[in-house]
Parts: C-alpha cells; sequence; structure tokens
C-alpha cells in the first residue's frame, strides 16, 4: 500500500486523519513542498524552546500553509508544514539544525500549527522508538534484503510484529521475541492461529 492509497484508507475507511512526513520515496511532494517555503517570507506560526536536558536546548519553529491544498497530488490534504529543530548543545557550543516537511489532512480549523507541532513531536517519538526497537531485536540496519520489495515487505512485516506486542501490553518485547523463537508452535498459540491453540501467557 503507497502513502497515497493509506491517506485514502484512513480518510474514507476509518474517518480519521493522517500526518505524514514527506521523505525520499515521495520525493515530488517533498520538493513542492521545500520549494513554497523557500519562497514564504515570513516569521514562523509557533515556536516552542525546551528548557536544557542532558546538556542540550531544543527549539522548534514550524510555518504551515494551505497553498499547495489543490496543487498536490495526494488526497484529502488540510495543509502543508515546515519545521526546523535546532539544537544547542551548551557543553560544545555546537547548533545542529534537522528540518523536516511533511502534510496533513487536518485543516487549520482543525489543527492550529502549535496541534500540528505537536502531532509532529508524537509521531517523531513513535517512529524513533519503533525504529530502535527494530533495530535492535532485528538488526535491521545491517539486513542483506536489497531486491524488489523485499527491504520494503520485511519492514512491514517487523513492524507489525512489534505493534502486536505492544497492542497486547508487552514491555519487554525482546524478552518476548526470545520467549517465541524456541519453537515456531509457541508463536501459533500466543497468536491463536489455530483452533486447537493452547493457552500462553501474554506476559
Amino acid at each position: 500500500m503507497t502513502q497515497r492509497d493509506f491517506a485514502k484508507y484512513l480518510v474514507e475507511e476509518r474517518k480519521a486523519n493522517y500526518h505524514f512526513t514527506a521523505k525520499g520515496n515521495q520525493k515530488t511532494l517533498m520538493e513542492d513542498i521545500a520549494f513554497l517555503f523557500e519562497n514564504i517570507n515570513r516569521q514562523p506560526d509557533f515556536i516552542t524552546v525546551d528548557p536544557p536536558d542532558h546538556g542540550r536546548i531544543e527549539t522548534r519553529r514550524i510555518w504551515t500553509s494551505t497553498k499547495l491544498n489543490d496543487y498536490l497530488d495526494f488526497p484529502y490534504v488540510g495543509q502543508v508544514f515546515k519545521i526546523e529543530r535546532i539544537t544547542y548543545s551548551t557543553k560544545t557550543g555546537k547548533k545542529t539544525k534537522v528540518t523536516a516537511l511533511g502534510v496533513t489532512s487536518k485543516s487549520p480549523d482543525q489543527a492550529s500549527a502549535e496541534d500540528v507541532l505537536k502531532d509532529n513531536r508524537g509521531h517523531w517519538c513513535i517512529e524513533n522508538s519503533c525504529h530502535y526497537i527494530i533495530d535492535w531485536i532485528y538488526d535491521e540496519d545491517r539486513c542483506r534484503i536489497a531486491k524488489g520489495y523485499g527491504p520494503e515487505n520485511m519492514t512491514r512485516l517487523r513492524r507489525f510484529a512489534v505493534g502486536l506486542f505492544k497492542s497486547k501490553g508487552i514491555k519487554n518485547v525482546s524478552q518476548k521475541v526470545r520467549q517465541l523463537a524456541m519453537t515456531p508452535r509457541s508463536v501459533l498459540d500466543y497468536m491463536k492461529m489455530t483452533k486447537n491453540s493452547c493457552g500462553v501467557s501474554a506476559g
């Protein structure tokens, strides 16, 4: 399922909203949003400054716009956004800047710039946490699968597995994976995929 298909599914089938960060696999979308904000000469719509934590200060600035709503080849666009995250190290004095571009189905009436920034921070925390778990347990960054849809399919399967564990309230995913890896039958029982599945502890 492509990002466009997923966006339509969320809005039409799930009656929900989406919040996507434009990345390299959506090159045209990313370039269109980047071009828009390169030519907008105004102050950010909202700014947050986090207090010093672990020797760093983080400033987040966001710009939003509806000017591409009817232009982008993407379903149900409510607004696009640009976020700059500037990190300042109080120990070294080094400053780094990361820029994120994205699109959401929420209109300005549904979500202010502050709301969009909050959504993005929550989205980033989930993605970062999930990636860390996947890389730690499955060593995804060193996976040698590289042909066709292999990498994408394997990533989806790994994320599905992690999501399944979390939906069952599992806190130590690594421990549960090691437990289930002992025998394929335990996986089938855990997921209750057979009529004669045995009872398996969810912990």
